[in-house]
């Protein structure tokens, strides 16, 4: 069964092939260590977004190759979301016609973990080994998924990154561009929480609600649907072990240090963080 997504999608990921250069330019022939065990939508991800460094470097320039790559993902993501009773003719057209997009964001995630990390050494490194990079790439095709109305689906896939690296990102959370999740291990980004652009986020950190709310009409049911999670800004540091907890709002050029625990909303300009005594303290940045 082939879904009907616009026949420029190809085109489109094969121009973006072809684009890359240093230092994402790789040669089409290069031959990497397999990855096994994998999921099978996420194997064909990374075959989609970056052939050249998964041993499909081939497909660059073959239509027809990267046609078929789309198609069986199309069919991976349809028996996903059969399996929870939804309609994948009117899901999976829509996030494949996505595919050369979230490529484009995943790029510009490379970029910010090489700049953010003194530690990489190429760009091929980030993609091929960090957890952060890895997790972001299955965090961006699952948001596609759930705001597409797949949120179940969504979520499953989500936690097959979450079980190989220990990061926790919700497919409804909102995460804006040039993201570096460094180290990764315990990182937790809940449902309605949303990320600005080019934030670095250490191990550890939660974004995560401070109290949850019962329902009325079922004795014991937890809340659903409501804003609980927290708002980060644009360039914001959050250091190790960090909790910025409930529904608040964190500026932008915020420096949050390691350990703090945030239950307020933070101006623009602050720096966050643990004095000699418990209470945090907040002092300007400028």
């Amino acid at each position: 069964m082939g879904f009907q997504y616009a026949p420029e999608i190809p085109q489109a990921l094969d121009e973006s092939y072809r684009a890359d250069v240093e230092p994402f330019q790789t040669p089409t022939d290069l031959v990497v260590p397999e990855r096994r065990p994998m999921r099978a939508e996420v194997a064909h991800l990374n075959c989609l977004f970056f052939p050249r460094l998964w041993n499909a470097g081939d497909r660059v320039g073959e239509l027809e190759a990267i046609r078929e790559c789309l198609d069986d993902l199309g069919e991976l993501f349809a028996t996903g979301i059969r399996a929870y009773g939804g309609d994948p003719n009117a899901i999976v057209p829509a996030v494949l016609q996505q595919i050369p997009a979230i490529r484009e964001t995943l790029k510009r995630d490379v970029t910010a973990a090489y700049k953010g990390d003194p530690a990489a050494k190429s760009y091929r490194e980030v993609i091929r080994s960090y957890p952060g990079f890895h997790v972001l790439m299955i965090y961006r095709t699952a948001n596609a998924l759930y705001e597409a109305g797949a949120e179940q689906y969504a979520r499953e896939l989500s936690e097959s990154a979450h079980s190989e690296t220990g990061i926790d990102i919700h497919p409804g959370a909102e995460i804006g561009e040039h993201c570096f999740i460094d180290h990764g291990t315990g990182v937790v980004i809940g449902e309605t929480a949303t990320v600005g652009d080019w934030v670095r986020i250490y191990q550890n950190v939660t974004l995560g609600a401070l109290h949850f709310e019962e329902a009325e009409d079922e004795e014991h049911m937890l809340r659903k649907g409501y804003k609980r999670h927290p708002d980060i800004g644009d360039h914001v540091v959050i250091g190790a072990g960090s909790n910025i907890m409930g529904p608040i709002e964190v500026g932008d050029h915020v420096s949050i240090g390691a350990n703090s625990w945030i239950s307020e909303d933070v101006p623009d300009h602050t720096a966050v963080f643990i004095a000699d005594h418990p209470d945090l303290e907040q002092k300007p940045t400028e």
